[in-house]
């Protein structure tokens, strides 16, 4: 999917929400628990009830890992039943070198066929390379987090600046617009108007919004671009705002009103 094709999916829902499918199952509905594939299930309701309010999905693929094979199995049903005009983001912050990542590169968009893949560039060009080799597909590379330990490193400064607009600086130049997107999270949405300075074209993936606080008025004023720029992603927020027979009607529910706020932002900036 080009940049140009997001965009027209972003202005054909009037929206740029991404739902992040973290799917626990110590936080499922309890009624889940009795069928045969519970992860699945629960997914499948989630898609039903939210994938004309969102252009992509986000599986984290942490709580797919965590029950074994029938974690990648649930995984890989639920990337097949995803509509094929939604975005897929495998957050699966992967950051390794030479074959180990060309392997990783393979997993996810070759052997799962997800369109892009969140990835760690500490070890360099070499460790993010691999992934863009695959034509079509995103390199989404973590830039800016909201946790705590965001401070021990990336915001270290040197020669006047910290380091993560380093990475940003240097990254920036291993590939095209058109195959490196950005992590940065929403709870110090200042920062992207620095960040814009430096990567102005660039699609951002954006956590934060909803359960850990970030504001999306303050996303959008700094960070929207003129192809809107922004993927922003609520995962708790939508995904567990039930936990009854009903909870995909309560996801619905909170990702209407994300769209809606959505839809306002993005009437006036693209009339």
């Amino acid at each position: 999917m080009t940049s140009a094709e997001l965009f027209a999916q972003i202005q054909k829902k009037k929206s740029f929400l991404c739902v992040g499918l973290d799917t626990d199952l110590s936080r499922i509905p309890k009624h889940l628990l009795s069928e045969d594939d519970p992860i699945f299930a629960f997914n499948k309701q989630i898609i039903d009830a939210t994938k004309d309010l969102c252009i992509a999905y986000k599986p984290n693929i942490a709580f797919y890992e965590a029950e074994g094979i029938k974690g990648w199995q649930a995984l890989q049903k639920t990337l097949d039943y995803i509509p094929k005009d939604i975005f897929t983001i495998a957050d699966a912050k992967r950051g390794d070198i030479g074959n180990t990542t060309k392997k990783y590169a393979d997993a996810f968009f070759k052997a799962m066929d997800f369109d892009s893949i969140t990835v760690a560039p500490y070890m360099g060009e070499d460790s993010v390379s691999p992934f863009l080799e695959y034509e079509g597909k995103w390199s989404i590379i973590l830039a800016l987090t909201s946790n705590k330990g965001s401070y021990d490193f990336q915001r270290i400064e040197s020669d006047n600046k910290a380091l993560y607009t380093s990475v940003i600086e240097r990254s920036s130049k291993w590939g095209s617009k058109e195959q490196i997107m950005y992590v940065v999270g929403a709870t110090r949405a200042e920062d992207l108007a620095e960040i814009r300075k430096i990567i102005p074209d660039h699609f951002l993936l954006v956590p934060g919004v909803g359960a850990q606080g970030g504001s999306l008025a303050e996303v959008v004023k700094h960070g929207m671009n003129a192809q809107c720029g922004l993927i922003v992603n609520s995962s708790r927020g939508i995904i567990y705002a039930g936990s009854g027979e009903d909870f995909g009607k309560a996801a619905r529910v909170k990702a209407k009103d994300l769209q809606l706020q959505m839809q306002t932002f993005l009437d006036a900036s693209f009339p």
